[in-house]
């Protein structure tokens, strides 16, 4: 169902930037937002992982330096079938985790200091386990992706504010005047909607895949707790771009609506990871 869900979502956000692109600038718009989603989207592909590993500070880590939670993502990736991922650590305290790479070949799972503090080594497999399952449902690949065509509905947006402004429409193209200032509106808006939840309906399928590939759901779900709470009270200086990549949202503190949350409601989340303890 979350897959459905997502190929559903996907294709939506797809029709939006062309119909987008076509109330703005007619055929010729419909075109020049085809041409720049896709430019965009081969630089995130080839590109997105160092750009924000880079952002926070991430560092590289062999078996000698952290043994432990090299341990357990060398366990966990035989498990999964999976090749190994480069193992980054980050010095923050806000205890949280995210994976990054094109595809699993290509891979690294990142988590702070502060997670390795706070987390059991079970429950710290219930992370790496997400993660991984983000990587092996090449999740990031997927919310790189409706991020960047999110983001090319809201440029074009811009550009036909500005169009608009210095009188640079050109209305025998096709483009309907009417149709435009609805889409500038409405677009961008609805964009990041479905942006959003095409991330949420990926958060549920990592944790479901996660626990399976950890072996006990209980023990995600343990972690969840004390990450959320743990989110609450100790901030991370996160991107809004890159939030949805992290286990648990590192700017839910501030209060965001639940349409416009990255991640589910974490009483969801851990409710059905119990469910699934229970059936197991």
């Amino acid at each position: 169902m979350n897959a459905m869900k997502t190929a559903v979502l996907m294709a939506g956000l797809t029709l939006l930037l062309v119909w987008a692109g076509a109330a703005f600038g007619g055929r010729s718009g419909m075109t020049m937002a085809l041409i720049f989603a896709f430019m965009m989207n081969v630089f995130t592909y080839w590109f997105s992982d160092k750009i924000v590993l880079k952002m926070y500070k991430a560092k590289e880590v062999k078996e000698a330096e952290a043994p432990g939670l090299f341990s357990i993502v060398k366990n966990l990736t035989q498990r999964a079938g999976m090749p190994m991922p480069k193992v980054y650590i980050i010095e923050q305290p806000q205890p949280n985790a995210f994976a990054t790479g094109r595809n699993p070949e290509h891979a690294a799972v990142a988590v702070t200091t502060g997670i390795m503090q706070i987390l059991s080594r079970e429950e710290l497999e219930g992370v790496i386990g997400h993660e991984l399952a983000h990587v092996k449902h090449r999740d990031i690949l997927i919310g790189t992706v409706a991020a960047t065509v999110a983001g090319a509905i809201s440029y074009l947006a811009h550009m036909a504010q500005w169009a608009m402004i210095f009188g640079g429409r050109d209305d025998d193209e096709g483009s309907n005047p009417v149709a435009a200032i609805v889409m500038m509106i409405v677009a961008p808006i609805a964009a990041m909607l479905i942006q959003m939840a095409i991330s949420r309906s990926r958060e549920y399928s990592a944790d479901s895949g996660g626990a399976k590939i950890a072996g006990n759901p209980r023990h995600l779900a343990s972690a969840l707790r004390k990450l959320e709470m743990a989110s609450k009270q100790i901030p991370l200086n996160a991107e809004p771009a890159t939030a949805h990549m992290f286990i648990v949202n590192p700017l839910s503190a501030r209060g965001f609506a639940s349409l416009f949350s990255t991640h589910p409601p974490m009483e969801e989340r851990i409710a059905r990871l119990e469910a699934m303890g229970r059936v197991n």
